[in-house]
């Protein structure tokens, strides 16, 4: 399968260490197989960048929830706020390290709607319908890095890289994190997003190189990728 971001990643973006200086060698053991590092966060859309007004953005969480929520931009902006340092890695094969995120841990989330025991899995859904799937569990969502992120390095997250408000999941490629995030649905069912019924993988896993859903193992029950 030919990505098609590929050719919108100029080589001058991208970091070409030549021979190895210590601190270069640690950070290239950060990068995960078939990465390279960029110099600078490279825009990549398959969308229009959304209007933010800077108020209007409501944030809903439903499915297979007890408490199923819509927040005001301003009611979101009041759960409590974390601040974390998380490497990013896109499957066009560039990655960027120690960048500087603040917003809602995933994890304020669920504990605040509490999925039903049936709840596998959850959707995120972009302002563009854009959607993407992750199970809760096997190291994924239950990790304690995963953000709604809406401040990079101490300002509000650019409209480009998905401000107001997007998920990033730090250990997964990049498409798995959804830009302009505006609906969270929990369900019993592991659904295929944007880029997945297109031939993306399912998973994701950088460290894997699992780019594409040619890789893919057939699943168990439990719907956890082998």
């Amino acid at each position: 399968m030919r990505n098609p971001f590929r050719k919108q990643v100029r080589t001058a973006d991208l970091e070409d260490f030549g021979p190895l200086s210590d601190k270069e060698e640690r950070l290239k053991k950060r990068i995960p197989p078939g990465q390279r590092l960029a110099k600078r966060w490279p825009v990549l859309s398959v969308e229009p960048t959304p209007k933010f007004n800077g108020k209007d953005w409501d944030v809903t969480v439903d499915g297979l929830v007890e408490n199923p929520i819509t927040w005001t931009w301003e009611e979101f902006k009041k759960l409590p706020k974390v601040e974390q340092v998380s490497d990013l890695h896109c499957v066009t094969t560039w990655s960027l390290l120690d960048q500087k995120f603040a917003g809602v841990a995933f994890k304020t989330i669920v504990d605040i709607v509490k999925p039903l025991p049936e709840a596998k899995f959850v959707t995120f859904e972009a302002y563009s319908g854009y959607t993407t799937a992750l199970p809760l569990t096997g190291g994924y969502l239950d990790e304690h890095d995963v953000l709604l992120a809406y401040e990079h390095d101490g300002k509000p997250l650019e409209p480009d890289h998905g401000g107001p408000l997007r998920s990033l999941v730090p250990q997964l490629y990049l498409w798995k994190s959804v830009k302009w995030l505006t609906r969270m649905t929990f369900t019993d069912v592991w659904e295929r997003g944007f880029w997945e019924v297109r031939g993306y993988h399912q998973r994701g896993d950088p460290w894997l190189e699992e780019r594409y859903s040619s890789q893919e193992r057939p699943r168990r029950r439990d719907h956890k990728m082998e």
